[in-house]
């Protein structure tokens, strides 16, 4: 888990990351918990500019199960959950689950050149929080962190770290608030 705003050390970061890469596959397996919020409230707001240069409001997806993951491509965690992430959005997008990546603190220079090294590539919109203000309204404290808003305009869950997003249980877990 990392939250780091000075450019230097995001740059440290993303040469360790980098470094060690060859270790990641040594690495265990990433949980697929999620972490129900005891006391829903409404979710704060997210209108983010997407990589394909369109306006995404979370407030238009209402009705709908939405995964806002925060991440960043010097965050490995963030790097190895990223397929995964597609494959909930494949799995369940058309049952009414979409997914929001929200990256903080870079820029398309830097985010495009990582998604082209992730298969599959995704398909659901990467979000800039270029200045951290909705990593702070949302009161992010490490990366990655995922909520998970329910068809109410609600957080239902949390999870802070890297998740296996394509696990059966986690999916069949957000399937359920759609039948709430």
């Amino acid at each position: 888990m990392f939250v780091v705003q000075n450019r230097r050390c995001q740059w440290v970061l993303l040469l360790t990351a980098w470094l060690v890469s060859p270790v990641l596959a040594d690495l265990p397996p990433l949980t697929h918990g999620l972490t129900p919020i005891t006391e829903p409230m409404d979710a704060p707001a997210l209108r983010l500019t997407s990589l394909d240069d369109e306006i995404v409001d979370l407030a238009s997806l209402r009705g709908q199960v939405v995964v806002v993951n925060f991440w960043a491509t010097w965050c490995p965690p963030c790097r190895r959950e990223m397929p995964s992430l597609e494959h909930l959005y494949q799995q369940a997008g058309d049952k009414g689950v979409t997914v929001l990546a929200v990256n903080v603190g870079e820029d398309e220079d830097t985010v495009f050149p990582f998604l082209g090294t992730v298969e599959p590539s995704p398909t659901f919109p990467i979000l800039f929080d270029t200045d951290s203000s909705v990593l702070t309204q949302w009161r992010v404290r490490g990366l990655p962190t995922t909520f998970v808003v329910g068809p109410n305009g609600k957080l239902a869950y949390q999870a802070v770290g890297g998740r296996e997003f394509n696990h059966p249980d986690l999916i069949d877990q957000l399937l359920q608030l759609l039948d709430k």
